[in-house]
Formats: C-alpha cells, sequence, structure tokens
C-alpha cells in the first residue's frame, strides 16, 4: 500500500477509533448469567461509569438474530447504548452461544422469548436499573420477536424492532420457490416421524452455497455469516435443528403489532431487504397504531450492523430510546 493511501486510510478510521476510546471510558461491561427456566444464560451486562450513588437508570435488554450469538456485532448497538448512559444486558438465547441447554443449536421462537423475558426481570432486580424504564431491541428474528413481547409484556416501555422478520409463512414463500414448499413441508414430516420413533435429531445448515438447502437460503446470509459471524462470534455453529425449522414456518411474530400500542414503536428496515423482505415489514408497520416510527436505510439486511448502514440504525435507536425512556 502506498504511503498516500495509507494515510488517508488513518484519517478515516481516525474518527471511528476516538468514537470506540470514547465509548469503552464511559461505561463497564461485566461477563453475567441469569436463569431462564432452569438454564444459565450467558450475558453482557453494562454500566454507564457516571452512576450517582443510589441512581438507578433506564435500561436494554437485547439479543441476536437467528442462530448468532452476542458477539457477532451487537456490542456496535451495546456500546452505543452504554454510552447514551443506559444500563444494558445482551444476552445468548438457550441452546445458543456461551449458554447452557441441549439440544444445541435449536431456534425455538416461544422459548426465546421467554428467554427475554427473564432477561428483563433479571434487568428490573439490578440495583443500578430502574424497573419502570425498560427498552427492549431486536434485530431479524429477535425483531420480530420484541414485536410479540412488546404487544402482551407491559413491562416494555419502549421498543426498536430492526430488520425484522414479521411473518413466517409469508417469508418462507418469499425464499422458496412455490413447487419446493411441499417438498419441505414432506422433510418436515419425515424428521418429526424420526424425532418420534428414535429421538434422533437432525439438523439443517444456517447457510450454505446457492443451491443447497439451508435455514437462510440467500448469497448475501452465506457472506455475512461465513465471514462476520464465523469470524467474531467462535462459538457461533452453521446448524440449526430440523425442528427450528417447523417453528419457524409457524410463527407470525406481526400478527398481534396493532396491541404494542401504547408501546412506542421503532422499526428500521432495509430499503432492499431479501431476508426479511422490505414490503412484508412496512405492511406490518401499516398496521401498528401509535407511537410509532418508521427509519429507513440505504442496502440489504445486513447493512444494519456496519458502516455505512450503523450511521442510520445505530443512531435512530439511541434517539428512540433517550425520548421515551429518559424524559
Amino acid at each position: 500500500m502506498k504511503l498516500v493511501q495509507i494515510c488517508r486510510a488513518a484519517i478515516l478510521l481516525a474518527p471511528l477509533v476516538t468514537s470506540i476510546g470514547a465509548f469503552a471510558q464511559s461505561f463497564e461491561r461485566r461477563d453475567v448469567t441469569f436463569v431462564s427456566q432452569g438454564l444459565k444464560l450467558a450475558a453482557w451486562y453494562y454500566v454507564p461509569k457516571n452512576l450517582k450513588p443510589d441512581e438507578r437508570r433506564p435500561a436494554i435488554v437485547m439479543a441476536h438474530g437467528f442462530s448468532a450469538p452476542k458477539e457477532a456485532l451487537l456490542q456496535n448497538f451495546a456500546d452505543r447504548f452504554a454510552a447514551a448512559g443506559f444500563v444494558v444486558t445482551v444476552f445468548d438465547y438457550r441452546y445458543l452461544g456461551a449458554s447452557e441447554g441441549e439440544p444445541r443449536n435449536q431456534i425455538f421462537p416461544g422459548e426465546q422469548i421467554e428467554d427475554y423475558r427473564n432477561a428483563i426481570t433479571w434487568t428490573q432486580m439490578q440495583k443500578e436499573v430502574n424497573p419502570e424504564r425498560i427498552g427492549v431491541w431486536g434485530t431479524s428474528y429477535s425483531g420480530a420477536h420484541v414485536l410479540h413481547l412488546a404487544a402482551f409484556d407491559r413491562r416494555v416501555k419502549a421498543v426498536v424492532s430492526q430488520v425484522m422478520l414479521v411473518d413466517g409463512p409469508a417469508n418462507a414463500a418469499r425464499l422458496n420457490r412455490a413447487d419446493n414448499l411441499p417438498l419441505v413441508a414432506g422433510f418436515l414430516a419425515q424428521d418429526r416421524a424420526q424425532r418420534y420413533t428414535s429421538g434422533k435429531i437432525n439438523y439443517l445448515p444456517v447457510v450454505a452455497p446457492e443451491g443447497q438447502p439451508s435455514a437462510l437460503p440467500t448469497p448475501e446470509s452465506y457472506d455475512f455469516f461465513l465471514k462476520v459471524v464465523a469470524s467474531s462470534a467462535p462459538r457461533w455453529e452453521n446448524r440449526v435443528t430440523l425442528e427450528s425449522m417447523e417453528k419457524f414456518l409457524e410463527y407470525n411474530p406481526a400478527a398481534n403489532i396493532h396491541r404494542i400500542s401504547p408501546t412506542p414503536l421503532l422499526m428500521v428496515v432495509a430499503e432492499d431487504d431479501r431476508l426479511t423482505p422490505t414490503d412484508l415489514a412496512i405492511e406490518a408497520y401499516q398496521r401498528a397504531r401509535e407511537p410509532k416510527k418508521l427509519v429507513m436505510f440505504k442496502g440489504g439486511h445486513f447493512n444494519a450492523y456496519q458502516e455505512p448502514g450503523l450511521n442510520i440504525t445505530a443512531p435512530a435507536a439511541v434517539d428512540w430510546f433517550k425520548q421515551w425512556l429518559m424524559k
């Protein structure tokens, strides 16, 4: 690399390095565990350093999307929330990452929502937290979970849902050819019969090269998981139980989106989302009631996690939580 290129790169990276350093100086992050239905779940617990004695702050509870542990870029959001003055709990669901549970890499929406609820309960009990000011943040599959959670759990006072799944069956119909869907149903029926007779747990890759079976069958998913998730989260495994896909096809998280109100809802949607289609998200947003806000950013599903998309997705979430939890 020529000297002038090195200088230009240093100039471009300087603001990022400065901001990361500023974030790190403003909070403490602890490795903790809490219990959800008898299993120990691993979490990061962020506490701002400028808390006064006996002060209780608003808190944000958050987790990752389909199959990903917390290490896969969630710090890009959690650091900003903590730097803005929030207490933050970032956790791994049961069966995933550093959390307990067997079979590994099983992803049931109902169980993951229960983990969110127990994470909220644990967070409310911490001495730094105002239990009446809890926000939840989710992305992709967890973006789906927080929609359902906020519709029924009134402990949640603000919600941010990013590049979210809104309708499992409709989403599957977009990702698979129509003539493939009966084959998928037959495959899942065979798996159910095998589990019933032998107890065997069968798996499907989370991502695979184009044309091969996988849970997330888009080229963008393959690139992101193998290049970003695998390198940043060593505990991630490229497999998910087949029974998890059965649950995906039964999951309609936005069915009760109209019930989220009066809890304030922010939806952050990519303009060209091929994995959780943009138009499905916008249609769900239209059914939500006030107070609500829609933020769009350029690019696809995975542009939410890194620059330049992160420059829109993270500040929008920070501002929303400030507006509704710190007023």
